[in-house]
């Protein structure tokens, strides 16, 4: 077998379920049976929820909860993840099916769930963490709001209006409902939410998500409230897998809807495993792993009409909280709801609609965590506008612009921040003087011994000079040595180059470059062109202290050949200060003579 093959092995065998997957779920299997048992109560209402909301009907939010949940508690990376439909996917759906269909909708969760093997492969999971925290608050509060506003329609008892944009859904919804109002399903959604916010302050652990549904149920049966419109039909198990959806001339047409599936897919799932992580002592998820899970995931379900899946935050931290320890829980989850589809379809079909919508608001609120956005907002005013712009996009664009928009401003507003750590300071020479052969009493005799300039640093008060205090004062005079600190690069050079190019009245500027923490190409040139004015000024640029892993970039715009011109390249500041001398004295600025220059030591900090 070829490398690359044992090496291609290599990697997809460590995205397979291992031997510690078993031994974990061997632990303690009642209390993950236990755990598996609680969540599904607290999904089912989610999955018939979220099924409806994104158009393709509540079966197709059941065969979601089972197979990708199911695939998901197996392949994926984390031990406590829970996978199924989301409120977050769905507000990415819902425009999908107004232009594609059902078909496109299946089609679009397919091409998706390849998408994230080839993810998975690629080993991008890595990457997620360097999603800023406000990207991701805003993203979280922007699809709080989307979920909200999406069940209004059926809160409301109004049929959904034509649209893909919530905010116009929504108001058409009002309005309909002012003409013809339906006060019997405003008060069962009303109720569900009310039970379900109460009930989660007053007895955390209850699921009063299933107990407020059974109760709008049978109100809405005992009374014979026409005005509470049920779920509907369902059917009395899965469907046969098939391909029939596929259209391969609409394929292209898919692969803008599907990257954006994906990307919100990996988001959700990688960060609902990050928060798994954090509830527990011990646990740590495999992202390459998890992204793996959810490919094969989101594969198998459309072909068994669900909708596209993710790790869901809200039942992963049910399924914690409850004591699960292995994915065995998770897996019964999707087996307790693959029973409630064959053994109760025409129960579950006698949900009214309302109660649906009623459990999806309180979701909405309780996604909304105040004291976190309000730590966020008081952070820093970039924190806050990143939240702000991520969450206001979320809601009158898409989630996948509102990503993009929140990532741009934050890389944006980070770049300004970095730019600012770039400084470009005039340092005094007088402790370069001493090192290069001046000693204090020179210095003081030239007046050039100012009060604190000598404070930093050992100087050795017996070191023989070898200049004239006149001779020092011509240098001081006619030499003048700036230090960069902080990055060089694209957003920070030009402010770089405008400081150099006014200095004036000097015959020599030496650069001090072993504070700059990294350069670019743009920082490069900048300094190329910085060093050339000051020359065609007659200005002589010495540089000293140049980083090892900074020379490759200054030598391929050429920087690096300018400073080695003549020699004007040196090791640290004492070597410089040195070659700046005899420039002057060749250049008879300095009439007084010399002696033999003193041995130089290290460049001063």
């Amino acid at each position: 077998m070829s490398t690359v093959a044992v090496r291609a092995w290599s990697r997809v065998r460590s995205l397979l379920p291992a031997r510690a997957d078993l031994t974990a779920a061997c632990r303690d299997p009642k209390r993950d049976l236990l755990a598996g048992l609680t969540v599904a109560i607290v999904a089912l209402p989610l999955a018939l929820g979220f099924g409806v909301s994104s158009g393709l009907g509540a079966e197709a939010g059941l065969a979601t909860a089972v197979v990708a949940g199911a695939l998901a508690a197996v392949f994926g990376g984390s031990n406590l993840q829970v996978s199924g439909p989301t409120g977050a996917m769905t507000v990415v759906l819902v425009p999908i099916v107004a232009r594609h269909g059902t078909g496109g909708v299946l089609a679009v969760g397919l091409l998706a769930g390849l998408m994230l093997l080839a993810l998975a492969l690629a080993r991008a999971g890595r990457y997620m963490r360097y999603m800023p925290a406000p990207v991701v608050e805003g993203f979280t509060l922007g699809i709080a709001g989307v979920i909200g506003l999406q069940q209004i329609p059926n809160a409301l008892g109004v049929p959904k209006p034509a649209g893909d944009k919530v905010l116009v859904v929504t108001w058409r919804a009002v309005e309909a409902f002012a003409r013809t109002p339906n006060w019997t399903a405003v008060a069962l959604a009303a109720g569900v939410a009310l039970v379900m916010l109460a009930g989660a302050r007053w007895r955390p652990t209850v699921p009063f998500s299933i107990v407020a549904v059974i109760a709008a149920t049978v109100v809405a049966q005992v009374f014979g409230l026409a005005a509470a419109k049920p779920i509907g039909d369902l059917p009395s198990g899965l469907p046969a897998p098939s391909l029939s959806f596929l259209d391969a001339g609409a394929l292209g047409s898919l692969l803008a809807p599907a990257v954006a599936v994906a990307a919100l897919a990996a988001l959700e799932s990688l960060l609902s495993a990050s928060a798994a992580d954090g509830m527990t002592v011990g646990q740590k998820h495999d992202p390459d792993r998890e992204l793996f899970g959810q490919g094969l995931a989101n594969i198998a379900a459309p072909l068994f009409g669900g909708v596209p899946a993710t790790g869901a935050i809200a039942r992963t931290a049910v399924n914690v909280r409850t004591g699960a320890g292995s994915r065995l829980a998770s897996l019964t989850h999707a087996a307790v709801l693959a029973v409630i589809v064959f053994a109760a379809a025409p129960l579950v079909s006698r949900i009214p609609l309302a109660a649906v919508a009623g459990v999806l608001i309180a979701t909405a609120v309780r996604m909304v965590e105040v004291g976190s956005l309000r730590a966020m907002a008081r952070a820093t005013r970039s924190d806050g506008l990143v939240l702000v712009l991520t969450a206001a996009a979320t809601l009158a664009l898409d989630l996948v612009y509102a990503v993009l928009i929140g990532l741009g401003v934050a890389g944006v507003l980070a770049l300004r921040a970095v730019a600012g750590q770039a400084r470009l300071d005039q340092v005094p020479i007088e402790a370069d003087l001493i090192r290069a052969g001046l000693t204090k009493a020179d210095l003081t005799k030239a007046g050039l011994m100012k009060t604190g300039l000598m404070k930093t640093g050992p100087v050795n008060a017996d070191l023989p000079g070898d200049h004239s205090a006149e001779e020092h004062a011509l240098l001081a005079e006619h030499i003048v040595a700036y230090r960069i600190d902080g990055p060089l690069f694209f957003a920070a050079a030009h402010r770089f180059l405008l400081e150099l190019s006014e200095v004036a009245d000097v015959r020599v500027v030496i650069l001090r470059m072993s504070r700059v923490s990294t350069i670019d190409a743009t920082g490069a040139l900048v300094l190329k062109d910085a060093v050339t004015k000051l020359r065609h000024r007659g200005i002589t640029v010495l540089a000293s202290g140049i980083r090892p892993g900074q020379r490759q970039v200054l030598q391929s715009v050429g920087a690096l050949d300018l400073l080695r011109h003549e020699g004007r390249e040196f090791a640290d500041t004492p070597d410089a200060i040195a070659a700046a001398r005899i420039h002057l004295k060749g250049a008879g600025v300095l009439t007084v003579p010399a002696q033999k220059s003193a041995a130089v030591t290290e460049e001063t900090a």
